[in-house]
């Protein structure tokens, strides 16, 4: 490759964006908060079955999950109560590890990276300070409470293209949720779906195939693969 042709192609791969969920992308947390979820709830309500109407939730923001189990049980949360499993969840998955091969396959990616969150901004600059992985998004970090709908809704993915000033179809996403995969979708974005983390049942691919992603994967030493794929599609127009 000519000097001139490498510029050209290091051009290219800024104007595009990589654009990673944080729980269940880059934190394998979602397992984590799922237990403490289930645990929590389960205090408050011994003679319900929490789990199975817990985990098909998972990716909507914590007030949701919680909101939505408390409906599907006839049971009701206050607001400090639903504060307070927040804050413990939150807690316990701060903890959690990354994502196994991500920190390598998010250096080999050229474009541009952002971190969009169903989770709040505090936490997710936590999370990402702790594990090392904020050299890789610095501040451009667009989370659910800084919009006005959280996802499903496009939201907070239409404010990251917004910040950094690129086209939703200049941006690959990459999501571990039907709730996270819907949002992206919506907002014109192409999705890859995850499926590596230790909360992902048997039926998720199928699912997050339904809901739009263009290919499921389940090791993130796949990833820098995928993503130079799409960027020759890119480059044709052909996202």
């Amino acid at each position: 490759m000519t000097a001139a042709a490498g510029t050209a192609t290091a051009r290219e791969a800024t104007a595009l964006a990589l654009i990673c969920d944080c729980d269940g992308v880059l934190i394998d947390s979602e397992a984590v908060a799922a237990r403490v979820l289930v645990r929590e709830l389960e205090a408050r309500w011994p003679d319900a079955a929490v789990e199975p109407v817990v985990m098909p939730l998972l990716g909507l923001r914590i007030e949701r999950v919680l909101q939505g189990a408390a409906t599907e049980l006839g049971r009701t949360l206050r607001d400090d109560e639903v504060a307070a499993i927040r804050s413990t969840v939150e807690a316990a998955a701060v903890d959690a590890p990354t994502v196994q091969g991500v920190a390598a396959a998010l250096a080999q990616i050229p474009f541009t990276k952002a971190c969009a969150s169903n989770s709040y901004r505090a936490y997710v600059r936590t999370v990402l300070a702790r594990t090392g992985l904020a050299t890789f998004f610095g501040e451009r970090l667009f989370c659910a409470d800084a919009v006005a709908q959280p996802k499903p809704a496009p939201d907070v993915y239409l404010a990251a293209a917004q910040g950094l000033g690129l086209a939703p179809q200049a941006c690959l996403v990459v999501e571990d949720s039907v709730t996270g995969v819907t949002a992206a979708s919506a907002a014109g974005m192409t999705v890859l779906g995850f499926i590596g983390g230790t909360h992902v049942g048997g039926h998720q691919a199928s699912a997050l195939q339904s809901a739009g992603a263009h290919h499921v994967f389940d090791d993130m030493r796949e990833l820098p693969a995928l993503a130079a794929q799409w960027q020759q599609r890119a480059a044709v127009g052909s996202y």
